[in-house]
């Protein structure tokens, strides 16, 4: 699978490079960006960052602008699109928390959007298999995985549903337990085709069935309005993790608005 580069930026000595390529698993051409930093490694350590409701794969790389740090450490970063894009299903468009930008990194069961969001198999699959191939330098031994809100939603899960897929993952404001949230309602409801699917989605069911210890980084903003209004739930995540005997999470509340810029 080829990609096509549609612009190259120069960044912190590096290069961000924005990407398209045709993905079978979500039916569609994805837009991507990918930042390259200056190097003497002859394989580059990766980092994916998945972003949240309603973003594309700009918004880490132009608002987050994790490129300065990864410049100095010598991280490559992934910043894919949030969901499949011009689909054509009914009502894809016609809001801001189901559809275009919020797939939710699931495969979707319920048609009609089984057809084509299938964003768990693009994310973990499809995409790194096509950006190692077509970037040698990238070091698919030494992946990790973050994000943000939605995103980091996807980052637990994805981690979660892979053992050993992930050297770490991290967490900016996550939706730490979709089954007991509006967003997550919402959006399994819609995307999966019965609630007994709602578990192998949800990173505080997940947790339970992990083996072993969970060195993870979960940072949340307790201004972050969403996370006031019950959206969030790191705490039903972090009592998760207690109860059943997991050790390694740290999780920081911040005294801000939001731990990672919105939208």
């Amino acid at each position: 699978m080829s990609f096509k580069t549609t612009a190259t930026i120069s960044s912190f000595g590096g290069k961000l490079l924005k990407l398209t390529h045709e993905a079978k698993s979500t039916s569609c051409t994805m837009a991507l960006n990918l930042y390259l930093p200056p190097t003497t490694q002859k394989k580059i350590p990766v980092l994916f960052y998945l972003a949240g409701l309603t973003c594309t794969g700009d918004n880490g790389a132009e608002k987050g602008f994790f490129q300065s740090a990864a410049s100095q450490k010598g991280i490559a970063i992934v910043f894919p699109d949030t969901s499949p894009r011009g689909l054509k299903i009914e009502g894809e468009d016609e809001s801001y928390d189901f559809g275009s930008g919020a797939g939710f990194y699931l495969d979707a069961t319920r048609a009609p959007w089984s057809s084509g969001y299938k964003m768990q198999t693009y994310i973990t699959s499809e995409l790194p298999s096509a950006l190692y191939s077509a970037f040698p330098e990238l070091d698919s031994s030494r992946v990790s995985i973050t994000g943000h809100s939605m995103g980091g939603h996807g980052a637990l899960t994805l981690f979660l549903k892979n053992p050993g897929m992930y050297k770490s993952v991290s967490a900016f404001a996550p939706i730490c337990n979709p089954s007991k949230c509006p967003w997550g309602e919402k959006a399994f409801g819609g995307y999966l085709e019965g609630k007994e699917e709602w578990a192998g989605h949800d990173a505080t069911e997940l947790i339970k069935g992990w083996k072993g210890g969970f060195d993870a980084l979960i940072d949340v903003g307790t201004g972050d309005n969403f996370y006031k209004q019950g959206q969030l739930l790191p705490e039903n995540f972090r009592d998760a993790c207690v109860e059943s005997g997991k050790k390694g999470l740290v999780m920081r509340f911040q005294d801000v608005s939001s731990s990672f810029p919105r939208g």
